[in-house]
């Protein structure tokens, strides 16, 4: 994923609902930028910067350590003796 696509991930998950949005009339060379975020909910206040990019990091580290695991559980099935092929036909990878 690109910076953007971390950002609205991010943002989505910080709340339920369509609570956010961008500006129309953008700041910068990017329209989805931490800069352009609307709140579209009068209930939810803008996120810090420092909490978004707290959750991206959060994100990030959740899809590396699920990357790692079926990794390490592939690695396991090879060592108990299947191959490539058996661990295919069972996990799909």
């Amino acid at each position: 994923m690109n910076d953007q696509d971390w950002l609205n991930y991010a943002l989505s998950q910080m709340h339920k609902g369509g609570w956010f949005g961008w500006k129309k009339d953008f700041t910068g060379s990017e329209r989805m930028s931490y800069e352009n975020v609307i709140v579209h909910d009068s209930s939810i206040t803008k996120p810090s910067k420092a909490d978004v990019n707290a959750k991206i990091q959060e994100l990030k580290d959740a899809e590396q350590t699920a990357i790692d695991k079926k990794a390490s559980g592939k690695q396991k099935l090879k060592d108990l003796g299947l191959t490539d092929s058996e661990i295919q036909a069972l996990i799909g990878v």
